[in-house]
């Protein structure tokens, strides 16, 4: 934790604790969180600050070109890993006891340790798999 706390930190804060497993970009924050007098450099140093402390991890954007943050600092959020959609960006915790047996088995097979916290898994969710199904004609 920083030695001292913001006000517009503390904004920003509120706002990530508000939406977890959801990869934000640093301007799309900036637009959520116009009407707060919080400034588009002082989210990037906050982000950069809290990606460092380990809240926040920096995930690839599949459409953007810009870095896409998701908040893992919510106790939700601990130990478990994640789905993240390739189209619409929605990440989900995947179900724990299918977490837990693909950490075994990596565990076993491999002498690996995943990180749980750091894992996300990229795919497409129900919606978009069912949007891509084409009708038969």
């Amino acid at each position: 934790m920083p030695k001292y706390t913001t006000k517009q930190r503390c904004v920003l804060m509120e706002y990530l604790e508000n939406h977890p497993d959801i990869a934000l970009s640093a301007q799309k924050i900036a637009h959520e969180l116009k009407d707060e007098n919080i400034s588009v450099s002082a989210i990037y140093r906050n982000l950069s600050l809290l990606e460092k402390e380990g809240v926040l991890i920096r995930e690839p954007s599949h459409e953007a070109k810009e870095a896409m943050f998701r908040y893992i600092g919510s106790k939700a959020c601990k130990d478990v890993l994640h789905l993240s959609c390739k189209k619409c960006g929605k990440t989900y915790h995947m179900d724990e006891s299918v977490s837990k047996s693909l950490i075994v088995a990596l565990s076993d097979t491999s002498d690996f340790s995943l990180d749980r916290n750091d894992t996300v898994l990229y795919g497409l969710c129900g919606d978009c798999n069912s949007a891509q199904v084409k009708p038969n004609r």
